[in-house]
């Protein structure tokens, strides 16, 4: 059922939407007749109501089109391939509909797109190395799909600032990515290889590449990206935390988890030189020896979520956690501490003296 506040309630279909002036048709704009030219139909956003059925073939004669929104209903079957005379769209979302099938290989004609949303759909097989002539776009939004294969090399992408292929089924290694990215989301897919190459990317502000298969070091030069605020490697097999000693100075960086991964060795002291970084999560690693003091003197100036719990740390914790731990959020659980239960980061029991056999302090 079409809710009544919909926006193709106000549709008349026995009147042309571009003769019309006042609140119908709402969801289309029209283009300014100039001369003797007709007005043609420039915008179509519908609101999510809940529209279904099949996306037609006819939607291919709107070739004035600059953006098209269909997000959030429950469209559904192919895409059609009569889209690829939409050659002047800007913004292609189809977001949250039940599309099926493959991206089309003549993606690469809608050589004005800006900004391309197809997540939330069924839709699967290869993401196109075509894809890579779409030299104007800023924002390719694949998430939540079912692409499978490898991630085409799309370095060409230039002006790209949001990548984001979140929850398919991609594997390989990373491409080089495009210079200019400032969100990139891989996360829940089977890519593998290591991260290494995002140390290029400058512009980085928020990366999430958590449960894949990546493997070799949380690198030093991409905790040192200038401006990256949060950074999210947890669920993968990485093995090493690089943190150089003059890289937090000035770092924008504010969120690091790294849970669930195969880190071993000492805690990083130089986390703390990490000056906005308020949120840490370390558990469930091999992480040794003892807490750093100096970690005691960052709670709560700034860190207010600190979980390192499922490590094998030892001896006895900063005298900070106990007056300041109160006002964090966190756990020191399941290691080998000295950590008294009235600390509320020691409650939860810590490992059997068996499982900490051969754990040392140092």
């Amino acid at each position: 059922m079409i809710p009544p506040s919909s926006y193709f309630t106000t549709w008349d279909f026995s009147v042309d939407p571009c003769d019309n002036i006042g609140p119908k048709f709402l969801g289309i704009l029209c283009s300014s007749p100039s001369n003797n030219s007709k007005s043609r139909i420039t915008t179509l956003e519908l609101d999510g109501a809940g529209y279904d059925g099949f996306l037609p073939p006819r939607i291919g004669t709107l070739t004035e089109l600059t953006s098209l929104d269909l997000s959030r209903n429950r469209f559904r079957g192919p895409l059609p391939d009569a889209l690829k005379n939409l050659n002047k769209l800007t913004k292609l979302s189809l977001s949250g509909n039940f599309f099926t099938g493959g991206i089309w290989t003549w993606i690469y004609r809608l050589k004005k797109v800006e900004r391309i949303d197809l997540s939330e759909n069924c839709l699967s097989g290869r993401i196109p190395a075509r894809i890579s002539k779409l030299r104007r776009l800023t924002q390719l939004i694949l998430s939540k799909n079912e692409f499978s294969e490898r991630i085409p090399n799309i370095y060409a992408l230039q002006k790209l600032q949001i990548l984001d292929l979140d929850s398919n089924m991609l594997i390989g290694s990373l491409p080089k990515l495009p210079p200019r990215l400032r969100t990139l989301r891989l996360s829940h897919n089977k890519l593998t290889g290591h991260i290494t190459s995002l140390v290029n990317l400058d512009h980085l502000i928020s990366v999430d590449v958590s449960d894949n298969w990546f493997t070799g070091p949380i690198n030093r030069g991409v905790l040192a990206l200038p401006r990256l605020s949060h950074l999210n490697v947890s669920f993968n097999q990485f093995t090493k935390m690089e943190v150089n000693n003059y890289f937090g100075s000035g770092s924008r960086l504010r969120t690091l988890d790294a849970q669930r991964n195969h880190l071993r060795g000492h805690l990083p002291v130089k986390l703390v030189n990490f000056e906005r970084l308020e949120v840490i999560n370390l558990a469930h690693n091999q992480f040794t020896g003892q807490i750093p003091m100096a970690y005691g003197q960052r709670l709560g100036r700034p860190w207010r979520t600190l979980f390192l719990d499922y490590n094998f740390l030892s001896g006895r914790i900063p005298p900070e956690f106990g007056p300041v731990a109160v006002r964090i959020r966190g756990s020191l659980a399941n290691n080998c501490l000295s950590c008294p239960l009235r600390i509320p980061l020691c409650r939860g029991q810590q490992r059997h003296a068996s499982a900490c056999h051969g754990v040392t302090d140092g």
